[in-house]
């Protein structure tokens, strides 16, 4: 890697990553799932998460909301922050299907809840619609990225890449 390439890391559902490296970019693809970039401007650290449901009574997975939301923050803590410096940004919650139930919309109450109760304030959002977004997220500096998907893209994304001939290239 040069001084000038960032090392990607991608974020899928159920998982987080946290860092304080200014080189490192984390980025996912969402539907209805919801990502929180979660970032502590005094010390450049920050993280992502990519969680798929709202919560459910006795349900403890870090599929859900709370539970994702508790790693990524308690990961981050692990890191040197303080949970009064973090800042947060939010994306996805859209609704895929028309027809069905809107759990997307229920994800994003999850994640303004979950953060209004640990007073983290959100900065900027995304949230809610019907397109699939790419989300990129720069932990050290806290700047965040979006691309609102149409149908064709949003399920090629969604699908595994096949393995590089020869050398790989990033197109974004």
């Amino acid at each position: 890697m040069t001084d000038h390439e960032d090392m990607v890391l991608h974020v899928i559902q159920g998982e987080h990553h946290v860092s304080d490296r200014r080189d490192v970019v984390l980025t996912t693809v969402l539907g209805s799932c919801i990502a929180a970039c979660l970032h502590d401007p005094r010390r450049g650290i920050g993280g992502m998460n990519h969680f798929l449901l709202p919560d459910l009574p006795g349900v403890r997975d870090i599929r859900h909301a709370s539970a994702a939301m508790e790693q990524l923050v308690n990961s981050l803590l692990k890191l040197g922050t303080r949970r009064e410096d973090l800042v947060a940004k939010l994306f996805g919650g859209a609704r895929m299907l028309p027809g069905l139930p809107d759990i997307g919309h229920g994800n994003a109450e999850a994640a303004l809840a979950f953060l209004e109760g640990e007073g983290i304030p959100v900065r900027a959002r995304s949230l809610g619609g019907t397109r699939a977004r790419r989300v990129r997220f720069w932990p050290g500096s806290g700047r965040a990225q979006q691309l609102v998907l149409s149908h064709s893209q949003a399920v090629a994304e969604t699908r595994p890449a096949p393995l590089p001939i020869g050398g790989s290239i990033d197109l974004f």
